[in-house]
């Protein structure tokens, strides 16, 4: 299939793109239910990060399905799939300079650690939602919850599909016990621990 396809090399190199950007790139991956937060949290923490001046951007898993992934429905291959092409997008989002944020359910641990594989060690940060399936429920912001114990969901993860959770991610956050704030500075911090941005810099 790619026999007759070259990776072309540019001109301009990653590193010099971090350089002119101020910060490392990377990509920070945030998985759980639906209704842990995810989204919520990766677009307050990509405005914390525009505030201090970096490049990012967020890959919302709607949003993507509206486009990219428009062909892929919700069985364990299409999902494989839909987390694949994220993975291969976000690797590109890296080699640019930029932060790419993922808001993925991505239930199944094998595909998360394909993206990891992907790219150097410390370029990919899992970010564990880690929320009871009842604070989902109750939250159930899209009605999706009620629509799967109905049967009208097919394959709806937490319910009729399952959700491996992370075993050893980098950050694990509290978002149905913590405010989004606190969720955010807990990643922010991280951040800045691992110098994917100057220590200096403050929101």
């Amino acid at each position: 299939m790619t026999r007759n396809i070259v990776w072309h090399e540019g001109k301009v190199a990653r590193a010099d793109r971090e350089q002119q950007n101020g910060h490392r790139s990377a990509i920070i991956w945030f998985t759980g239910l639906s209704g842990a937060g995810k989204s919520t949290l990766a677009h307050r923490i990509e405005e914390m990060l525009f505030d201090l001046g970096c490049r990012a951007y967020v890959f919302d898993g709607d949003n993507v399905r509206h486009g990219l992934c428009s062909d892929l429905g919700f069985s364990a291959e299409d999902r494989a799939e839909n987390i694949r092409r994220i993975g291969e997008m976000s690797k590109l989002f890296v080699d640019a300079g930029v932060i790419a944020l993922t808001a993925f359910i991505s239930p199944f641990r094998r595909d998360r650690d394909l993206v990891r594989s992907l790219v150097e060690p410390g370029d990919f940060i899992e970010v564990y939602c880690d929320t009871p399936l009842d604070v989902c429920e109750a939250r159930d912001v899209k009605g999706l919850y009620q629509r799967a114990r109905s049967g009208l969901i097919p394959e709806f993860t937490g319910i009729s599909s399952p959700y491996e959770a992370p075993q050893n991610p980098e950050i694990i956050v509290r978002t149905g016990h913590d405010s989004l704030e606190q969720c955010a500075a807990q990643v922010l911090d991280y951040l800045r621990a691992h110098r994917i941005f100057s220590p200096t810099l403050e929101v």
